[in-house]
């Protein structure tokens, strides 16, 4: 017959105090280390920034590209309405501005001061006599106006351009993005001390869950932080832009107020993703088992959809792209754990 050591517990148990030793002691090695990430980080700080900085300028870009295209057919429509002349068809605008991807600007020049300056610049021209400027009651008719249109590059575009609005804006966003830099070198550490911590409190047959689970827990945290970078920002900022474009707002956003969106979103997905390991440990040592899982996978969702709204901007594009993520990862824990059952891991029994 197989038996356990009856003092096998004895000495693994720690008391209150011993844990908030414990927990200061990881906490003040995990800052230590975030230091360490950051002091390096700040070598790289500015080419961070220009990271950061080349999703909302092409968010930017397209955003006005789309509208560029839609201003010009509403424009040449209501020139066509008075049988008025267009410079441009709407295929070469779509040629200019999609396929080139040039910007315009429209601007009016007076046709009386334009004939008036060449012919009193260019002697050779015959005598200019200026059409009439005004109706009878000196008014400036509109047709006394050309349009001209004004290309440059999108790139180009002075709306693009991110801007600060005080002298220590800029320092503090070369500041903010090292911090991040840091806290991505740094993760491995910093979640190495986290799982220390949970280790400590544990026996020494569920400490080798700490082995197994820090590899696939850094790996979530950089596989959230991607889809943040490579997935979100594009379709966020694009519902965002369009979205304010059809309120008629202007849109100038500052690179601080993106910055903050920035560091904010891949993190929180970075910590979301965590949740499938997060299920699994707490299956492993007994908290809950799979049943739980399945049976209260309603509340889950509704748990799921609140952190969403906490850890994403104030708006439900970004929410649902976290949620629909953590809805599917949920489920995977739940498979993980079925494929993993706790046994597989059992101690073996003393003799």
């Amino acid at each position: 017959m197989l038996k356990r050591d009856e003092d096998y517990f004895k000495d693994t148990t720690m008391t209150f105090g011993e844990h908030l030793e414990e927990l200061r002691s990881c906490l003040v090695k995990a800052l230590l280390g975030l230091v360490i990430g950051v002091s390096i980080g700040l070598w790289f700080g500015d080419r961070v920034v220009d990271l950061i900085k080349r999703p909302l300028e092409k968010a930017l870009g397209e955003y006005y590209i789309t509208e560029a295209e839609k201003a010009y057919v509403a424009w040449s429509e209501a020139r066509q309405a008075k049988e008025l002349p267009v410079p441009y068809t709407r295929d070469q605008i779509k040629d200019l501005v999609n396929e080139q991807r040039m910007l315009y600007e429209i601007r009016y020049l007076d046709r009386v001061q334009i004939f008036g300056a060449l012919a009193a610049e260019d002697k050779r021209l015959e005598p200019f006599a200026p059409p009439p400027h005004g109706d009878k009651a000196g008014a400036v008719q509109a047709d006394a106006f050309v349009p001209a249109f004004f290309w440059h590059r999108v790139d180009n575009d002075a709306r693009i351009t991110t801007s600060v609005f005080n002298v220590q804006e800029g320092f503090m966003i070369w500041f903010k993005a090292s911090l991040v830099v840091g806290i991505v070198l740094s993760s491995p550490w910093i979640f190495w001390q986290i799982w220390s911590f949970v280790a400590a409190g544990l026996y020494p047959h569920e400490r080798k869950y700490i082995h197994i689970f820090l590899p696939f827990s850094l790996a979530l945290f950089f596989a959230g932080v991607a889809m943040a970078y490579l997935l979100v920002f594009q379709p966020v900022l694009g519902f965002l832009f369009s979205f304010s474009g059809t309120l008629g707002f202007r849109i100038e956003p500052r690179i601080s107020e993106w910055l903050s969106f920035v560091i904010f979103l891949p993190l929180g997905f970075g910590v979301s993703f965590q949740l499938p390991l997060v299920m699994l440990f707490l299956e492993r040592i007994g908290i809950f088992t799979v049943r739980t899982y399945l049976e209260k996978w309603r509340i889950a969702i509704l748990v799921i959809v609140i952190l969403s709204a906490v850890l994403t901007p104030a708006e439900i594009y970004s929410m649902l792209l976290m949620a629909c993520p953590l809805v599917v990862l949920y489920f995977g824990g739940i498979l993980l754990c079925h494929w993993m059952p706790r046994g597989q891991f059992a101690v073996e029994p003393v003799a």
